[in-house]
């Protein structure tokens, strides 16, 4: 059978020989391919590319997109935002600055809209229902741009109609805590009207919170102390500073949840099964209105009764009195009651998302993806323009390489347009239930840019004398905070990416520092690992990036510029979804050079690119390890005591972060080993996507029923005092009055079980993928 064994081996070598042909001929590039740049399996970050794209950003070009975006309001689905999808499609399949291609996903979602023939209305009224007084039911026309048939009045989106009427009483930030320090002062809540401040707990609990206690309404205003710095004459205000004036009212969905209210989980297609409109939780139960803090200043200083605690007090110029009703000296008559007249609808409207795509040349499986939603309250210069001026300059810089030929990444890039997020981020949670096997095994990480600049720019010395009218000097009012630093907020693994990319990118302003020097300069920590380091914050559910972490697991992160909050109390730019927020209060009080939006986009362009084209992914693992440890910590001192009294061990979780340590190091050190030589592309592939993979090992969607798409076991709400595992903390907290054995006590064990179990699963996945 001799011959059998020389024909066996001539037609394995035919074989072989015909999958190196066949293997060949798919890896080399053709010339006229047209992913032919650079598309080499082991292509890697360019830097000469890197630094074209840093120098070919432009702030005059950012500003012009600014004002093209907020010229006009463009709330969720108007004609205005319909517009601006046409415009962003045109941009992106520009025959010279576009991208490989364009579409829009749309969605037919339900929205509330307060009704243009019944503006909602607050008023004090008698017994017999004669109006004493009547608060108006929009902003003052300061600047031409406060009136029209397109700027939404203030009002509360989802909160039902209805025409409650009571005593007022003052409940602080509306907070469960606030209603029952009321009761405890033997305030009698039942038929009341709520006055409560922005701040300290979500717009919609607030009423759900007031609903609880026999609350029948609730208003809501920003107090001049929480974003004005006590300013709060029209003088100190806009036009004439940054600072909220006396009529502005901070608009917002006072839904509890994100995604289309309808469509929990599944994407709202025309189709698609549709709660009863009886059957939605997260509403606000009963009626609610925002109103500016000049209304509010007629209210409160004419209430009766008990001081309210000092931490209760704010900058309207009296003493806050906690009611209920008004004093016998007031401006109104003792008797009287507030009546909160809210016509807000329901209707089911069509929103759409935008995606711009640009197809990778090696990995084109692989996204990296970069959004920013497009709907705002009214003009939206700030929020969210200033971040789609940004996205577009990005998108164009390379869209320009893209054509010229002589740039393709990696990996493929999306850019997105999300719909309908004011309303409780509905465009992006729809795209992510609608693809969310595609996302979850092919997404690397996911870019958010919404509010770019937060604060003034420019150098300080602009905070001196400005001209007036006729020759005149008037002291402005600009703060003198300017926009001081980066913000970065995402998940450990992105750390180390965004400190790459803002050390290598000059910091705004006079200072020759890099935006993180300068960063470090405002905001930093102390790490174990690193020394100091600038603080990174976390991602809750402000913006588009919740579906991506909490729902999907997708390494995420938030970039935008901001100011020091060491020098000012505003918790926000102070003109926050009301009319004011406009191009020209941005280019006059925020970034006057749009210097700062230029550093916002060349540190999401190098991440960006940074993600898209290093051939191993720069995202640090081990990072995580140090996040666990200080979890971990603070369940030791903060709950050890108690679990200890009911037999509970943290044994198993300090096992698990160990070994989770172990796993992270290790992994990062055959990286390095890999780096030194020359991988092939199976190496390279099976290390990127334990890499990818880490987020999505933290999801167990059954650790939170009661949260909708929270499933990151590190990264739900926590409402427990505990800064530990939120699930663990937050099951100590309402067991800790509880005997052992009961059902709270379960569901302690059962919480530690789910983080010691995640953590195990996380380290598993960063073992040698051959390791079973």
């Amino acid at each position: 059978m001799h011959w059998v064994k020389i024909l066996g081996v001539a037609l394995g070598a035919a074989a072989l020989l015909g999958l190196g042909i066949i293997l060949g001929h798919f890896a080399i590039p053709k010339a006229s391919d047209p992913l032919a740049p650079n598309t080499s399996d082991s292509q890697d970050l360019d830097l000469a590319i890197l630094d074209l794209v840093m120098g070919q950003l432009d702030a005059s070009r950012i500003r012009e997109n600014l004002r093209e975006l907020s010229k006009e309001p463009h709330v969720a689905s108007s004609a205005r935002d319909e517009a601006l999808v046409h415009l962003l499609l045109e941009r992106w399949q520009d025959t010279e600055t576009g991208l490989d291609s364009a579409k829009t996903y749309e969605y037919k979602v339900l929205l509330s809209f307060p009704s243009p023939e019944q503006p909602n209305i607050v008023e004090v009224v008698g017994p017999n229902g004669m109006v004493f007084h009547s608060f108006q039911p929009g902003e003052k026309n300061l600047t031409g741009e406060q009136v029209g048939p397109n700027v939404l009045q203030p009002y509360a989106a989802y909160a039902p109609p209805g025409a409650p009427k009571g005593l007022l009483v003052y409940a602080n930030q509306g907070s469960e805590e606030d209603f029952k320090e009321l009761e405890t002062r033997g305030i009698n809540l039942e038929g009341t009207i709520a006055l409560t401040r922005y701040g300290g707990v979500g717009r919609g609990a607030k009423a759900i919170n007031a609903a609880k206690h026999g609350v029948v309404g609730v208003l809501v205003y920003t107090d001049p102390g929480d974003i004005n710095d006590g300013k709060s004459l029209p003088t100190e205000t806009f036009p004439n500073s940054w600072g909220l004036p006396p009529s502005g009212v901070e608009r917002g969905s006072y839904y509890e949840y994100f995604g289309d209210p309808l469509t929990p989980y599944l994407p709202a297609h025309p189709s698609t099964f549709r709660l009863d409109l009886n059957n939605i939780s997260g509403f606000p139960p009963i009626p609610a209105q925002p109103i500016g803090f000049e209304d509010a200043k007629d209210l409160l200083c004419n209430l009766t009764g008990a001081s309210a605690p000092d931490s209760w007090q704010g900058k309207l110029g009296c003493d806050y009195k906690l009611g209920p009703g008004f004093k016998q000296d007031g401006s109104f008559p003792a008797h009287s009651e507030v009546k909160v007249s809210v016509h807000n609808t329901l209707e089911l409207r069509p929103s759409s998302n935008v995606l711009g795509i640009i197809q990778g040349a090696v990995e084109p499986d692989r996204y990296v993806i970069y959004g920013n939603h497009r709907d705002s309250w009214v003009h939206g210069a700030v929020d969210p323009s200033s971040g789609t001026a940004v996205l577009l300059e990005i998108s164009r810089v390379l869209g320009t390489l893209l054509k010229k030929g002589t740039w393709r990444p990696r990996r493929s890039i999306i850019f997105a347009s999300w719909g309908a997020e004011e309303f409780g981020l509905i465009g992006s949670t729809e795209f992510t239930e609608e693809f969310l096997s595609k996302l979850q095994e092919r997404t690397v990480a996911y870019i958010n840019v919404d509010i770019s600049v937060f604060g003034r720019g420019g150098s300080a010395s602009r905070g001196g004398l400005e001209k007036g009218g006729a020759g005149s000097e008037q002291v402005s009012l600009i703060p003198p905070t300017a926009n001081a630093t980066l913000r970065a907020q995402g998940t450990p693994p992105v750390q180390s990416v965004i400190f790459s990319a803002t050390k290598e990118i000059s910091a705004p302003g006079p200072s020759s520092l890099s935006i993180y020097d300068n960063w470090l300069r405002y905001t930093n920590r102390s790490s174990p690992v690193y020394g100091l380091v600038p603080s990174l914050g976390t991602l809750g559910a402000g913006s588009d990036y919740a579906s991506f972490i909490h729902f999907l697991g997708i390494s995420s992160m938030d970039l935008a510029y901001t100011y020091d909050k060491g020098k000012t109390s505003a918790r926000i730019y102070p003109t926050y979804h009301t009319a004011f927020d406009t191009f020209d209060y941005m280019e006059k009080f925020l970034d006057p050079g749009f210097s700062s939006h230029q550093a916002v986009a060349r540190t999401a362009g190098s991440v960006l690119l940074r993600l898209s084209d290093s051939l191993f992914l720069p995202l640090n693992v081990s990072d995580y390890s140090e996040t666990l440890h200080s979890f971990l910590e603070a369940a030791q001192m903060g709950l050890g005591t108690l679990l200890e009294q009911h037999n509970i061990s943290l044994g198993p979780l300090v096992t698990a972060v160990e070994k989770f340590k172990t796993a992270a190091a290790a992994l990062v050190h055959r990286i390095s080993a890999l780096q030194k030589n020359s991988p092939n592309p199976l190496q390279v592939r099976m290390v990127n996507d334990q890499l990818m993979l880490l987020e999505r090992a933290f999801l167990n969607p059954r650790a939170f029923p009661e949260n909708r798409y929270y499933s990151h076991v590190l990264w739900a709400p926590n409402t427990a005092s505990a800064a530990t595992f939120p699930g663990l903390a937050n099951a100590c907290a309402r067991a800790q009055d509880a005997n052992s054995g009961s059902e709270a006590w379960a569901e302690v064990q059962r919480q530690l079980s789910i983080v010691v179990m995640a953590l195990e699963g996380a380290a598993a996945t960063l073992e040698p993928v051959d390791d079973l």
